[in-house]
């Protein structure tokens, strides 16, 4: 079979270049949906050292992370693949804003502009080989009974069926299938667009296969089903020829030699069975067929032109106004026909979440990840609008993917890893570095600087020790602290850090800042570009009333940095609950991760949010809440509470 060769397929001793294998631990940071008795028996199960229930898995990373992570336990074990990429368009990464009427497009992130240069950078060959590396990690996580589908259009398509053919066999290659997404799209010379293709390939000849049926369309039944038994039973009338040349067969009292190159697909105990039952007639012609009737014919059997399906329109109940949504009914197809209930299903390209909704819906388990942040929030979002919805969990791969960067750029000698670290970290903030200090590294401006680690978050106990050596620097020397000012750059913060920390500086005259790590520094184009931001974390403020055994929290203010929103729409916020578009709690934190046991969110049509809620608890004790709230961006803020139950 021929080959197609593109610019880094192969490196310069002539391999084939592998996709990137480093396996990650994955970090749990939010249980959703899951009852506190639910809750008690996965610590149970996890103390006693058995393995806990099955949650499905909704995974923020970069599938290149993501897929070898899953190896280990999933390698060959995915029933059913779906995959949407991206098509050569740069706003796959893109989403709508909606403030009170008001809307703008949220542009891409600087890690997911990255992404897409690492997509397109090079054109067609980056994209083939980019394509190529996902396949074959796919492949591997495929099940011998699996089957893949891959989503595409006119601009790669044909590519990407040359590159499955390679990973997947040409053998494996089951179908073309031609979606319709347009009755009508009007296109300047040349036809119009109207439909996207869906590449479906199977593991092996022993792939899951349920055919559907459609309803019969009324056009089909007038043309077709025009004779009618003495009962009134409409029937057509169905060949029973079969290509390559076969024997005579008797029908009654003739005796038919088929046509030449076919043969009579029955045998002769059948035809006469037929013709005891009255189920075959003669042509006009004199050539028997065999009555198929309309009220015996379940529907049509799918074939690989779907026009049945219509797209996501603005009015559609399922519509989230993510770009590049695909309706339920397409992927509920797609999972009956090739997977059974229970089976594993897995999307590396979540999106809006349409694959999960279809499995969760379906009895399905499924693992899903995205690149994009506000893709995590909008699939929890809707999976959460689904009656009975089961526990899930969110995921990522946190400070093992720092650590390994962090390795990778600096080397491995701890010392002088760390120290480069920090100035790396210094110089993308601007701030000069500073020595003689253990927990203050640099300053910017007359502030202070601290590095948080790459592998923890900044936590009080650290705010304490930063206040403590500033106060001991003011006044000693040339890098002394010129205000009473700290920046504490973190990647991650302890959940009740914000408002703790502030509180305690305060009290001692400092005025701290805790400002965010971007994701993006760990991607050298990223950084090349220049383009690195350290945004301040939101301030979250929550009341907490208690009679007796029952509290009520109530959401009183709520503030974010509005770097990220146009100038003309921060000028329509006239209050701070329309920063917010989702809140939760977790009435009984365990310090072990977030769980989501109450929530309310906006949709389409409920734009109000509810910003108060109560809850009795049956036991006295001290508990620990936790509030999670989500901003129109897809950015979480946490806040905690302690509560004291007698």
């Amino acid at each position: 079979m021929a080959e197609v060769v593109w610019e880094g397929k192969y490196d310069k001793d002539g391999n084939k270049v592998a996709p990137l294998r480093v396996k990650l631990p994955f970090q749990t940071v939010e249980t959703v949906n899951e009852a506190a008795q639910q809750r008690q028996r996965t610590l149970d199960l996890f103390s006693s050292g058995r393995p806990a229930e099955w949650r499905n898995r909704l995974i923020w990373g970069d599938k290149k992370y993501v897929l070898p992570s899953l190896m280990d336990e999933f390698a060959g074990q995915v029933n059913l693949i779906y995959i949407d990429p991206p098509f050569n368009t740069g706003d796959n990464f893109s989403f709508p804003v909606q403030i009170d009427g008001e809307g703008f497009t949220k542009e891409p992130s600087i890690i997911e502009q990255k992404a897409y240069r690492d997509t397109w950078g090079r054109g067609g060959d980056s994209y083939l080989q980019w394509f190529y590396e996902t396949a074959v990690l796919l492949r591997e996580l495929l099940s011998k009974s699996g089957s893949i589908y891959v989503h595409s259009d006119w601009h790669i398509g044909h590519y990407m069926k040359v590159v499955l053919d390679e990973v997947f066999g040409a053998d494996n290659f089951k179908n073309q299938i031609v979606w319709q997404r347009f009755n009508f799209h009007a296109d300047a010379k040349r036809y119009g667009i109207v439909s996207d293709e869906i590449l479906f390939y199977s593991a092996s000849d022993d792939m899951t296969w349920n055919p559907q049926l459609i309803p019969i369309k009324d056009s089909y039944v007038e043309s077709h089903f025009r004779q009618q038994d003495s009962d009134g039973r409409p029937y057509k009338m169905a060949d029973i020829l079969a290509k390559g040349q076969g024997p005579t067969r008797r029908f009654g009292d003739r005796i038919l030699e088929p046509p030449p190159g076919t043969h009579w697909r029955f045998s002769q105990e059948k035809i006469d069975a037929l013709l005891a039952s009255d189920r075959i007639v003669f042509t006009k012609q004199g050539r028997p067929a065999v009555k198929m009737y309309l009220d015996e014919k379940e529907g049509s059997t799918v074939h690989n032109i779907w026009t049945d399906i219509y797209p996501v329109n603005p009015m559609a109940v399922e519509r989230v106004g993510f770009p590049t949504q695909k309706p339920e009914a397409l992927l509920e197809r797609i999972m009956l026909t090739s997977s059974n209930e229970g089976d594993l299903v897995l999307d590396c390209f979540a999106g809006s979440g349409t694959t999960t909704v279809a499995a969760e819906k379906l009895g399905r388990r499924w693992i899903a990840c995205d690149l994009g942040r506000f893709a995590i929030h909008t699939t929890r979002k809707r999976l959460l609008s689904i009656t009975g919805v089961k526990p899930f969990i969110v995921q990522n791969l946190g400070k093992y993917e720092r650590q390994l960067w962090q390795a990778a750029e600096f080397g491995e000698r701890a010392e002088e890893r760390v120290l480069a670290y920090r100035h790396f970290i210094l110089d993308l903030y601007h701030a000069h570095p500073i020595t003689g200090y253990t927990w203050l590294h640099g300053i910017k401006a007359g502030r202070m600087v601290h590095v948080g680690a790459v592998d923890s978050p900044v936590s009080p106990g650290d705010v304490t020790q930063i206040a403590a050596e500033f106060k001991r620097a003011v006044g000693t020397g040339k890098e002394a602290p010129a205000t009473n000012g700290v920046d504490v750059l973190g990647w991650d913060f302890a959940f009740e850090l914000n408002e703790v920390a502030k509180q305690q500086a305060a009290q001692a005259n400092i005025n701290i800042r805790f400002l965010r790590i971007p994701r993006e520094v760990l991607e050298k184009k990223a950084v090349e570009q220049g383009d690195i931001r350290f945004f301040e974390l939101a301030a979250l403020s929550v009341d907490l009333n208690q009679e007796g055994r029952t509290i009520t929290l109530k959401l009183t203010d709520f503030v974010i940095p509005p770097d990220d929103v146009p100038e003309d729409v921060r000028q329509t916020i006239t209050n701070w609950e329309q920063w917010i578009d989702y809140w939760a709690v977790d009435w009984n934190n365990r310090d072990d991760t977030f769980h989501n046991e109450w929530q309310d969110y906006r949709t389409r049509k409920k734009r109000e949010l509810q910003k108060a809620i109560s809850h009795t608890y049956e036991e006295p004790g001290t508990y620990i809440v936790m509030v999670k709230v989500i901003d129109i961006l897809g950015n979480d803020t946490t806040k905690t509470l302690k509560v004291e139950v007698r």
